[in-house]
């Protein structure tokens, strides 16, 4: 039971107000507090989740979970706005039990909890693999640009004092310079002391703004949309993102036998996707192919060109035969032709090559890039769209408010994902199975 100060003539009268009253069994209050409640905090890595035998026991982190859920769910991620909430919102009353933590603990808890979450979050989409929600059939991969804390002008300060240190250490070893010890040790204090070392800058939303920012990943289950897997890096391209991700995917879903992963032409790498077929990953990516701009469309294409897997060789337009001359494995690439005698003295030279001989290159991965582009179908593509895209516009918009993070460096960025992608699949699990059932399946 709980008080509310009267209004009007009866000002300054507490009236005794039952809050369960005031909580419809429908609401999401009762779908946080049903999913924090099963969930062993001790074992998922939460501090003080059983009270010291001495001293006052901390707060019960399940009570600041469930804070931290509703507020994200309202758009309210600030410490400071979920302890003013404590105070005035009737919701989070019925949630805490009344409790008003300070906002310094409210943070702090957040802080000291990126692991714990994250289990927390995985657990999550283990219920709902029980329950039928997640199928383990078909994922989709995407990733999105997220705003850091840090000002665009600190990070370019930042990379410049890096450049600089990196100018004098390649000085250094060509005695070319006399470097002054004082203006070294003023760069590194600089660079050592920038409060998010980890944020690079990226290009942005549609305008494409140059910002600091963390790419954000995730994979969705094709069944009802539900993220179940996520995590925060600093490459600014997706190209080198496709096997963790379908890893993760895969270790979240239960490991099945096959699982369909479809993303797009960004994830296009050969050495990742043939990788994951050998774990019995099937990738649908688009192969993102270099393009020759030397050419002026007069030669023949490498199209005409005829790839021998047995022997290795290419076949020409004139049935000559291209061998393996070399490997570039920066390039990731096999480079093949044929004996300049025998290009010189061929009819079709004209239309073929301009050098003394014709050179062909072969990506090293070329069979598995073949293979996921084939799976690329439009079909799979229209899945990748209509699953993936959507919770990201929830995830920055419905949740966050705006895509930017509050908690400065990866750590901080990995913890706010890891709590917006909890709110999200609670609020996707309840518009699917309703609150009471939702709740009630929880409390089992």
């Amino acid at each position: 039971m709980g008080f509310i100060q009267g209004e009007g003539r009866t000002q300054g009268t507490l009236f005794p107000v039952v809050l369960d009253d005031l909580v419809p069994n429908d609401h999401v209050c009762r779908v946080i507090d049903a999913f924090v409640r099963r969930l062993a905090m001790n074992a998922l890595g939460f501090q003080r989740s059983e009270p010291a035998e001495t001293g006052r026991p901390g707060y019960d982190p399940r009570d600041l979970l469930k804070l931290y859920l509703y507020g994200y769910l309202q758009q309210i991620r600030s410490s400071r706005r979920l302890e003013a909430e404590c105070k005035r919102n009737v919701e989070v009353m019925w949630l805490l039990g009344r409790l008003v933590p300070d906002y310094k603990s409210i943070a702090e808890f957040r802080r000291l909890h990126r692991e714990a979450v994250t289990e927390a979050g995985a657990e999550l989409v283990r219920f709902a693999r029980s329950v039928g929600l997640v199928r383990g059939e078909w994922i989709a991969i995407d990733g999105s640009k997220f705003q850091a804390v840090s000002s665009a002008r600190s990070v370019r300060e930042r990379e410049a004092m890096k450049r600089y240190l990196d100018q004098l250490e390649q000085s250094d070893e060509q005695d070319e310079v006399v470097i002054d010890p004082g203006a070294v040790a003023a760069a590194l204090e600089k660079l050592n002391s920038h409060p998010e070392p980890e944020a690079h800058i990226m290009r942005v939303g549609h305008g494409h703004a140059l910002v600091p920012a963390y790419n954000v990943q995730t994979a969705v289950d094709a069944e009802h949309a539900l993220i179940v897997a996520q995590q925060v890096t600093m490459e600014a391209t997706d190209n080198r993102s496709l096997l963790p991700m379908a890893e993760a995917a895969s270790q979240a879903v239960g490991s099945p036998d096959a699982l369909n992963v479809v993303a797009d032409a960004g994830y296009s790498n050969g050495e990742q996707a043939e990788r994951c077929e050998q774990q019995g990953i099937v990738p649908h990516v688009p192969a993102n192919r270099a393009i020759n701009n030397k050419g002026d469309g007069t030669l023949f294409d490498r199209s005409r060109f005829q790839y021998d897997e047995k022997t290795d060789t290419f076949r020409c337009p004139n049935g000559e035969t291209l061998v393996r001359i070399q490997l570039s494995r920066r390039d990731r690439c096999v480079m093949y032709a044929a004996e300049a005698e025998t290009c010189s003295a061929c009819s079709l030279k004209a239309d073929c090559t301009a050098a003394s001989r014709r050179w062909i290159t072969r990506h090293l991965h070329e069979a598995a890039l073949t293979r996921m582009q084939q799976r690329a179908t439009p079909a799979a593509m229209r899945l990748r769209r209509s699953t993936v895209e959507h919770p990201f516009a929830t995830l920055k918009y419905r949740i966050f408010g705006h895509p930017r993070f509050l908690l400065r460096g990866l750590g901080g960025a990995q913890t706010e994902i890891g709590l917006a992608t909890m709110a999200y699949n609670l609020k996707r699990m309840k518009n699917i199975l309703g609150s009471q059932k939702l709740a009630a399946a929880l409390a089992c």
